[in-house]
């Protein structure tokens, strides 16, 4: 299997530790869910969360919601 085969484990939901400014995956997998939303977020398009909920947002409108602004 070389790197750039997909692992039987990267279909599912990943584990993942929030920091500023970048992530660390404690259980591999293929995606996030949103806190929001609930929709899967890829790991390579995940660019959204908060460092202290330990939350992953899909987009700038799901976070700013999660923390009661209105747009």
């Amino acid at each position: 299997m070389n790197q750039y085969e997909r692992h039987p484990y990267d279909a599912g939901e990943a584990e993942v530790d929030y920091l500023d400014g970048d992530f660390k995956v404690r259980r591999p997998g293929a995606y996030v869910r949103c806190a929001v939303t609930r929709q899967p977020i890829p790991l390579e398009e995940l660019k959204y969360w908060n460092v202290e909920r330990q939350e992953a947002y899909a987009n700038p409108e799901a976070k700013l919601a999660r923390l009661g602004i209105k747009l």
